[in-house]
């Protein structure tokens, strides 16, 4: 079994829309699990979320790039998608078929949108997944604050049996 890691939107732009919830923090999370991943041998793939020309994380503005902390290196592939779903209209599917991939690891943002599509598009096409329990996150809504949203996650995507959820430092590749 091969495993890759895919790091979900942690985009500049997305610090610009305020506080991500505990934001640093998971991204140390996710800066363990990437140093794990390379480390091991894993593949590793990153999602930038492309939000068209008025966005924060629109292609061709500063926010647009992946968050300095968690550069990709040459020869990582770097997945653009437009939608919640990393699967959608991408060739993330191929890419990890290509690469042998039958389970991922997934963090980043945000955890009630990109992040939940993700693990529910990979069950669905017959993927394993690891949620980092610690290695996701988003902001305060209206209904919610951030850490119940998260909280809700991981229980939710645990317990529907979409996904396994591990915290950051018990990840392995």
């Amino acid at each position: 079994m091969t495993k890759a890691l895919i790091i979900i939107d942690v985009q500049k732009g997305m610090f610009a829309y305020g506080d991500p919830y505990e934001g640093e923090r998971v991204v140390g999370v996710l800066s363990h699990a990437l140093a794990t991943a390379r480390r091991e041998g894993a593949p590793v793939v990153f999602v930038q979320h492309d939000g068209g020309e008025d966005s924060p994380l629109a292609r061709d503005s500063e926010g647009f790039a992946i968050h300095e902390d968690l550069a990709p290196r040459e020869g990582e592939t770097v997945i653009v998608k437009r939608f919640c779903s990393a699967f959608q209209d991408t060739d993330l599917l191929d890419t990890l078929s290509e690469a042998g991939v039958t389970e991922i690891v997934v963090g980043g943002m945000q955890s009630e949108f990109c992040v939940d599509t993700a693990v529910r598009g990979a069950f669905e096409r017959g993927i394993a997944v690891t949620l980092i329990a610690d290695g996701h996150t988003t902001f305060d809504t209206p209904a919610l604050p951030a850490a119940q949203i998260i909280a809700h996650h991981n229980h939710t995507l645990k317990s529907g049996h979409f996904a396994s959820v591990e915290a950051g430092a018990d990840i392995a590749f």
